[in-house]
């Protein structure tokens, strides 16, 4: 999926719970408002969608305060120390976590700001759907290059 896609349905998940995405394009970008589709444009091209991936607004908006929010938390394989001395590799299924927390918005803006990719950690959290619009889109060309490899 192309970021200017994911970047709309991380908006309106925003706008769904109160973000005015015009205002806030006028007072931070520029003051002319060229439309929805022209301003998420100008965002993902021209990399400047870290302005409103990271703004509080949008974060708020986002991760609505005091939601009970379910996402899901990949699975991770580490290596540990066991009583022995060995080193292990220790493997934690996937599972979903559920929040309600008045300021859960700041704790994920410093999850997002420490992940790799603050578009990936934001799909984590949209609803089902749109999670297998944005997961299919993606998976898709490393299954087919699998096959033709």
């Amino acid at each position: 999926m192309k970021r200017q896609e994911c970047l709309r349905l991380l908006l309106n998940q925003a706008q769904f719970n109160g973000f005015e995405f015009r205002p806030w394009y006028q007072a931070h970008i520029q003051p002319m408002w060229p439309g929805t589709e022209q301003a998420l444009a100008v965002l993902a091209s021209e990399g400047r969608y870290f302005a409103m991936l990271f703004s509080q607004d949008f974060a708020r908006c986002f991760w609505r305060t005091g939601a009970n929010i379910s996402f899901r938390v990949p699975s991770i394989t580490y290596p540990r120390v066991n009583s022995r001395g060995e080193v292990i590799q220790v493997t934690r299924k996937p599972f979903t976590r559920r929040t309600v927390k008045p300021d859960v918005w700041k704790y994920h803006l410093r999850e997002m700001a420490a992940s790799e990719d603050p578009i990936d950690y934001l799909c984590r959290f949209l609803p089902a759907q749109d999670q297998e619009r944005v997961l299919g889109a993606e998976e898709a060309p490393a299954v087919a290059q699998q096959i033709y490899s």
